[in-house]
């Protein structure tokens, strides 16, 4: 397939890494459908994609809530003429130890509480498997192929500290990714995933510098990424038509 040739629904599309993807495939030809829960960030993007060859539109969806997808899938399946891909980008932190103990006196003073647990799983592993399914059901009813499927995990899958809930969401990820493309192969239509490391986005370049340089001091390339380098592995992955079920690192050789 070529990013020229997309309708490519884009999760999280309206800041951060999400947002340079949608711009980068609008530039490069693709039709892309920004999905988003921030309004404000849709109507940025819509102005930084003026002029661009490629044609965006926006919609205001949360990706953990059933209705709100299917409405957004069948809405941008209209408007766009048809879909065919899906990065699977939106994703949320909600960090904190499973167990947290005072320093004088070691007794228990807090846990990671089920509403941080449920937040994470709910946008980070039910939202992709309900954007897959139900674009996937679309293409498959109406025989739309090749179609592709890019799903962003992260380096934390291996299980980061301070992360529970996002370290399971991001290794699920990659299960269901490998599982999904097996499950899909016979309609024409890959899976993939790409697990970023430490990742130059506007959340990251608000830490402190010393929690920043702390970060990046364990990074082998001694630097963070940069979005345009996750979007090569983007475009490696649409690009390759015989690549699906694997996930691909790209996170400076960090090992978590």
């Amino acid at each position: 397939m070529k990013l020229a040739d997309l309708k490519c629904i884009v999760t999280g599309g309206g800041s951060g890494m999400g947002k340079h993807f949608s711009l980068a495939l609008c530039r490069a030809g693709a039709k892309v459908a920004a999905f988003d829960i921030e309004e404000k960030g849709l109507t940025a993007l819509k102005g930084e994609a003026a002029g661009a060859p490629g044609e965006l539109r926006t919609y205001t969806v949360n990706v953990a809530d059933e209705a709100q997808v299917v409405a957004g899938v069948e809405r941008a399946w209209n408007e766009l003429g048809s879909l065919n891909a899906l990065v699977n980008n939106a994703g949320i932190f909600r960090d904190g130890l499973l167990v947290k103990t005072d320093k004088a006196t070691g007794k228990v003073s807090g846990k990671l509480s089920r509403e941080q647990w449920q937040a994470v799983l709910d946008v980070d592993l039910t939202g992709p498997f309900l954007m897959t399914r139900e674009l996937c059901a679309r293409m498959i009813d109406q025989k739309v192929s090749p179609g592709v499927i890019v799903n962003i995990s992260s380096v934390s899958r291996h299980g980061n500290m301070g992360q529970s809930n996002y370290s399971a969401a991001k290794a699920g990820l990659v299960a269901d990714t490998k599982l999904w493309s097996m499950e899909l192969a016979r309609y024409g239509i890959r899976v993939a995933a790409i697990a970023p490391g430490f990742i130059r986005t506007p959340i990251l370049e608000g830490m402190r510098p010393e929690m920043l340089e702390k970060m990046v001091s364990g990074v082998p390339l001694r630097r963070l990424g940069e979005p345009d380098e996750i979007f090569a592995g983007i475009r490696f992955i649409v690009e390759c038509d015989y690549f699906t079920g694997r996930c691909l690192d790209i996170d400076g050789g960090l090992v978590l």
